[in-house]
């Protein structure tokens, strides 16, 4: 993530009042690492989720056990969950989620390494996408803050 990005998504939410949590799992707080980066932002981020396993996702953001038993834990209805429920544990007004496969085991045909679902909720609308990276598990891992963080800042733009 370069700095212009971060220092450009905090001016944003700096100057609209604007609040950001986030619900992790591959990336296992990197995501709040991020956010938290720069000097200030505890004026628009207050909490983070890390739900490495299945039970977190279920007790911290409420992700239901039919969900994760019927898509799994890496798919669009399991980071959609995610986002919502940290969107409202910590009454933010933008929830980022990310959960995926980062390796180097833990790959299947349909879901190979490298497969990273996101959510993002804001108090109107849930989105989720897809993306697959490449390389090692630490790169892949910094690919998916970077994207969600890229991510956060279009829809937070696009919200002003």
């Amino acid at each position: 993530m370069s700095r212009s990005t971060l220092y450009r998504l905090t001016e944003n939410l700096v100057s609209n009042g604007y609040t950001v949590t986030c619900a992790e799992s591959c990336t296992g707080g990197l995501l709040a690492a991020e956010l938290t980066r720069l000097p200030g932002s505890s004026a628009w981020f207050d909490m983070g989720f890390t739900t490495y396993s299945n039970e977190a996702k279920q007790q911290l953001v409420g992700v239901h056990a039919d969900t994760l038993n019927m898509f799994g834990a890496v798919s669009e209805e399991t980071v959609r969950e995610m986002a919502l429920g940290s969107l409202l544990a910590a009454k933010a007004d933008f929830s980022l989620s990310i959960s995926g496969i980062a390796g180097p085991d833990g790959g299947s045909e349909a879901k190979p390494i490298g497969t990273v679902w996101f959510g993002l909720a804001t108090k109107q609308r849930i989105f989720a996408t897809k993306q697959h990276f490449n390389g090692d598990r630490d790169e892949i891992r910094q690919q998916a803050v970077d994207f969600a963080l890229g991510w956060l800042l279009e829809m937070v733009e696009k919200t002003v």
